[in-house]
Formats: structure tokens, sequence, C-alpha cells
């Protein structure tokens, strides 16, 4: 089935609001559609495929023709299609010679059908039907199992079902039952295959569907994305599937259109160990997908934890592989997060777990963010604008903002009450879950080793707030903040040079904060045991500073100086070319020196000074009333950029930064991917699926679907 409109060149189906209308069963009806469309390819279905596999969206039809409500569109009975664009239409004699054409081959199988009558006028009415070559009927069966394969991972439905019964089977499987619906509504091809095999496919039949399914769609995709040209490769956090790890990969681009675009095009197994594994995952892109990596200008990545070093071991191959692949930073968490997630230490991971269970834990009830608001007014009687305040923080999604470690602390206390209060449930108002959930949380506040990492990270990360909001932001704001690194990277530089001193004002902070939750300050116990010490063999202050503040501040150091090479801040002082930059610096022209670095990528190298001094002259001043464009995306989006082919060139490639946020609509493959994880039970996920479920709107074409399925697995359809 396709999921857009048959109809050459109309794309309201892909990508638009209108709804989709199958073709009539009815034959005489059917011809007529046909006939409107005017598409060859159609005149030569019959009306059953064309009823079960293509569509025609609302555009065609006079509105009078469709009733409408807001759940559903219902076409009349009587409807037949009217309005095409031009463009879609043949000339009148294209019209006149299809029909003749048409009437030609009806006149041609009629006489046909009397010479045969004449020769033998003993054959009964069943020789009237010819029943399809045992190919087709194979073809039409295999495009009943992708239909229904597409359809189940677009609503991210599991086609195994919660059977797992081994000896059954697939017979009670998704899968099973809605081939069976389709038998029940006369589908010949499956019924056919169900009556000669007892059974309507295999579990190995299943497996060969998935694989064509993940090479078409994804093939689709790095097609698509390579026709384009440069293109950024992304990873996000690692996700486990049936008990192993999988590491994420997203591609961005700008599409013909100068759109950003950001897709999801698959999994790859992240189980193994530094080079083999780094080496396994290159020719998997490859070599597998498909990947031209010469054409990779950017890579960004998000790891946390233990896995944080196979992470780099990964993206220093690819850079050593690639040169051209800037490592950048991923604009799906904010900087200070990603500094955090990178440290493998036991005290900062605690704090970033603690971090993701308060989001989960707040999400389930609304009365539970009462019950935080209600504990922030017994901590601050006498500061209601800060009470105020910290009361709206806590109603967001306050745990991924920049300033995420700087909240916690502030929020400490009341959150210890809240915590607490719901796990006694004195007036068993919560469930036992929230009241286990409850515990788990306040178990981690009340641990030592957790207030004194998130006091760290809190002063730490204090340094890097603004220049992380900044290059995440706007494109003036990102554009000051390659300026201002310096300055972050001086002041990070004195706080380790002077890290006794620091780490003494550290330490008060901490232990102030715990006399005052009445939490007892100790080293963690986990490293007594492993150093078989004894209580008060080391001194917390001691332990702190050496497994805590110290590692902190020269990763710090370390990620930022990595992550913000000279290459990536070119990139980003290319954002001078922003028509709201120039206009707001117009005294300056924008940077030639930092363009340079574009100077292998754009079409006219010899033209750059003349075309950037013109560019500059058509923005340096705005008319009364004129708006300009203030980023990347709507620059793109100018008419006049096409005039300026070196300037178009640049804005392309640093619309593909992975640094930069794209703009609103052009992340929604990441929203899905995000959206599949998050809901789909653990026990149900599918990496097939969710590559699926993620690019449904790709535009299923099950024909080819077909083709790459009997080219890899030529011998399946043997058994019929």
């Amino acid at each position: 089935m396709q999921n857009h409109c048959a109809v050459s060149n109309c794309t309201s189906g892909k990508s638009g609001s209108q709804p989709l209308f199958r073709f009539p069963h009815d034959p005489a009806r059917s011809k007529k559609w046909v006939e409107k469309c005017q598409k060859q390819d159609l005149m030569d279905k019959s009306p059953s495929q064309l009823y079960r596999f293509y569509r025609l969206c609302g555009k065609h039809f006079e509105t009078s023709l469709v009733d409408r409500s807001p759940q559903s569109a219902v076409l009349k009975d009587d409807a037949i299609p009217t309005i095409f664009d031009v463009l879609n239409q043949p000339q009148n004699g294209q019209v006149k010679r299809t029909k003749e054409m048409l009437q030609t081959k009806e006149d041609e199988k009629e006489d046909k059908e009397r010479k045969k009558m004449k020769q033998s006028p003993a054959v009964t009415t069943s020789t009237d039907v010819h029943p399809l070559p045992d190919e087709e009927q194979y073809k039409e069966y295999l495009k009943s199992l992708f239909e229904v394969f597409a359809l189940l991972g677009e609503q991210s439905i599991a086609p195994t079902g919660p059977s797992n019964d081994k000896q059954d089977g697939l017979s009670s499987s998704n899968f099973q039952a809605l081939l069976e619906y389709r038998m029940n509504c006369g589908d010949e091809a499956v019924k056919k295959r169900h009556a000669v095999n007892k059974e309507c496919f295999s579990p190995a039949l299943l497996n060969q569907l998935i694989d064509v399914c993940e090479k078409c769609i994804r093939g689709k995709l790095v097609e698509e994305v390579q026709r384009n040209g440069y293109f950024s490769l992304l990873t996000d956090d690692l996700v486990k599937i049936s008990g192993e790890w999988y590491l994420p990969f997203f591609l961005r681009y700008v599409d013909q259109s100068n759109c950003q675009q950001e897709r999801f095009v698959g999994f790859l197994s992240f189980e193994g160990d530094g080079d083999a594994l780094a080496e396994t995952l290159l020719s998997k892109i490859t070599e597998n997908w498909g990947l031209n990596m010469e054409q990779c200008r950017c890579q960004a990545h998000s790891c946390s934890g233990t896995h944080s070093s196979k992470m780099k071991t990964f993206a220093a191959k690819l850079t050593e592989r690639f040169p051209l692949a800037v490592l950048t930073q991923r604009s799906t968490r904010t900087l200070n997060l990603s500094l955090a997630n990178g440290m493998a230490l036991s005290g900062v991971q605690l704090v970033l777990s603690t971090l993701k269970k308060i989001e989960s834990f707040f999400s389930q009830s609304p009365l539970l963010v009462v019950e935080m608001e209600h504990a922030i007014s017994i901590f601050y009687p006498d500061k209601e604008e800060k009470a105020k305040e910290l009361k709206e923080i806590c109603g967001t999604s306050w745990t991924g903002r920049h300033d995420a470690f700087e909240v916690m602390v502030e929020i400490l206390e009341a959150l210890l009450l809240c915590v607490d209060s719901v796990h006694d449930n004195e007036d068993m108002r919560w469930n036992d879950q929230i009241t286990h959930n409850a515990l788990e949380i306040s178990k981690a506040l009340a641990d030592f080793e957790f207030i004194m990492a998130l006091v760290v990270l809190k002063n730490t990360l204090t340094l890097t707030h603004a220049f992380g909001k900044n290059v995440q932001g706007q494109a003036a704001d990102a554009h000051f903040a390659t300026t201002s690194l310096k300055a972050v990277l001086h002041t990070l530089k004195e706080v380790s040079d002077n890290i006794d001193v620091y780490h003494e004002f550290w330490n008060d902070e901490a232990f102030n904060l715990a006399t005052a939750m009445e939490v007892p300050v100790k080293v963690p116990r986990s490293f007594l045991r492993k150093h078989q010490l004894e209580s008060g063999a080391i001194r917390p202050e001691s332990y702190y500073k050496v497994h805590l503040s110290i590692p902190v501040v020269e990763h710090v150091i370390r990620e930022i100086t990595e992550i913000f090479s000279e290459d990536h801040l070119r990139i980003l002082r290319g954002l001078s070319l922003v028509p709201t930059l120039i206009e707001m610096h117009k005294s300056m022209k924008p940077e030639e020196e930092s363009i340079q670095v574009f100077q292998k990528e754009i079409p006219n190298p010899g033209t750059l000074s003349a075309e950037m001094h013109c560019w500059w002259v058509k923005w340096s001043k705005k008319g009364k009333g004129e708006t300009f464009p203030s980023n990347v995306h709507d620059t793109l989006q100018l008419p006049d950029v096409k005039f300026f082919p070196n300037m178009l060139a640049i804005l392309r490639l640093i619309g593909i930064l992975p640094t930069l946020a794209v703009a609103d609509g052009c992340d929604v493959a990441y929203k899905r991917f995000k959206t599949y994880m998050e809901n789909v039970p653990d026990q149900f996920k599918s990496r097939s699926l969710a590559l699926l479920n993620v690019n449904y709107d790709v535009g299923w074409n099950l024909d080819s679907m077909v083709d790459v399925y009997m080219k890899t697995y030529p011998d399946s359809g043997d058994a019929s």
C-alpha cells in the first residue's frame, strides 16, 4: 500500500494533511478514476491491484464530495476526482491517443475471446477467469506481507505479539492476525498460499521481510542524504535491546529546498572493545550501509559513563580516517550535561542517574509537583520571589536545563523533605510504586558522595554555563560564544592551578549542606571495601579532592578544548554571514579569514571575496520596518540566496553543524525516536521496527521491496 498520492508530482499525501482514499472496488468507477489521473502505469493495473496498492489524496476531489469530521474524512460513494494540476494533465492529443489505445486493447481482447469461443464452444464460463502466473501470484502475496509489516512498523506494534510459545510459532502473532483478516476480506494471494502451505508465513520468512525492509528504507535514506551533498554523522545515548547495547545513528543534511533535515538510519551493535569495535562500526557504516564518509563534514556523539571511552575511540578513529569530519557538540543535550555525562566517576554518575529518577518521579502525577511546591514554601518562608521562581522552575523539565546542577543545589533540602513525605505516605495518597520511587531518590540524596559531587559539578560547570547557553542559542549568541571561549578556558585553568583553595570552599559548602540535611560526612563505603581500609583511615576532604574535584576540572578543560577545536570555531564564525549579524555589526565586514575554511567546498573560490562584499553590502542597511533573517534556516530560505552560490554553499555547510539546533519541524525524526524508545515496552523493542516507525513518512514502494526480496532470497518462492 502506498502512503502517498498516486498522481504525478503530487506531494500532499507525503508531507501535507490531505487524507488518502483507496481506488474503488467497482471496475467501472475504478476505470473512471484512472482516466482522470492520466497515468500510464495505472492503466495497466487491475481494479483489485488499484484498490489494494494505490491511493488518491483529497486534493483532487471537490470539497462537496468529502464528508469531514475532526477525526476522519470519508469519500462519498459516487465521488470522481476532477481537480488536477495543469502540469499533471497530458495534452489533449495525448489524452485522445491514450483513450484510443485503451479502446484498441479492449477491442483486441474481445476479438481474441470471440475466436476462443468459436474454437472451443464447449468450454464453460470458468475459462473467462484468467489466473495470474505463479510468479505474479507470489509477488502479490509478498506485497500483502510487506503491506502488513509496514502497518505494524508505523504503529509500533510488534509482529510476534505477546506469544512466547515456541511450539505455536507465529500462529497467535499480530502479523498472523492481520493476515487472517486480509484473507477474510478477500486477499486471494494470501488465501491461496495458506491453502497450499497451511500457513501464511514462518519465523524465517518474517526475518527475511525485516531484512529487506531495513535495506530498502536505509538505502532510500542514504541515497537522499548523499544526493544533497555534505552531511554530519550523529549518535545518541546507547540503548539496550534484547539484552545487548546498540548505538543509534542519525544523519543531518540540508535538502534540495535548503531545509535542514535529520534522519534516523538505524542501530549498530556496541559490543566489543576499543579499536576493534571502532573498526567494526566504520566498516558497517561504509560497506554495509553504503555511506560515503568522504562527504561527512562533522560528527557529534552523546554517550555516558563507562561507555564514554569506547565512544572516544570511535570518534578518534573516524577523525583519523576522515580528517574533515570535525568533532562537535550535539544540540540535543546542553553542554554542561554533556560534559558531566562523559565523566566515569561514581559520584558524578550517581548525580546524573538521580536526575533521571527525579524527572521520571514528578512526571507520574501533577500532585507530586504540588507537594514539591509546598516543600519549597517551607524552606523559603521569607523569600517569596525566590520561592516563586523555584516553583516555576520545578513545574518544567528543569533536569535538562543549562543550570540544572545550580537548581538542584537550591532545592535539595526541599526535595528531600518532599520525597520523604511521599514515602511516609501518612495520608495514604500515593500508590506503592510512587512511594518506592520516593524512597530510592531519598537514599541517593542522603548520601554525602552525592552531595559532594553535586556541589563540585555546580561550581565547576557554572564557569561554562553562559558559554554553553550561547553556543547552543541563536546565531548572534553562538557567534559571540566563539570570542568568549578563551576567557572560559583561562578561568578553568586558574581553578585547576589553585585547586587546593577552590576545593576547600567546595568542601565547606558540601559539609554545611549535609549538616543541614542531617547527612553524615564520610568516604564512600565502596572505596573503603575495595582498598580494605578502616572507617576514618582517610579524611573525606582529601579523598574528594583527589577522586572528585581534580578529575572533574581536568575533564572539563580537556573536553572543551577537544570539542571546540579551531576548525569547529571557524565554522561557527561563519555565522557572521547571517543577515541580522551583518546589520548588527555593519561597521565590520564578515571575517574573510574564517570563511577560508570552506575554500574546498565552495563552487567558485576565485570570486569569494567579491561575492562576500556584495553580500555584506546587501544586508548592511535595513529599511524602515524591514526584518532580516536571524538564523541559518531562514537565511537559506531567502529567494535571492541562489544568486550568491558561494554564500549558499557556505550556509548549507553551517546548516549541518550539529552544535546548532535545527529549525522547528526539522527534528521530527529525533522526537519520534525518543517517543519510540520511551513508550515501547522493553520486551517489544525492535531495531527494525524502530527504523520503520521513525521513518514511516519516507514512502513505501512495495514493488521495489518485492524486487529486492526476490533478488536477495531467490529460492524462497519454490515452496509454493
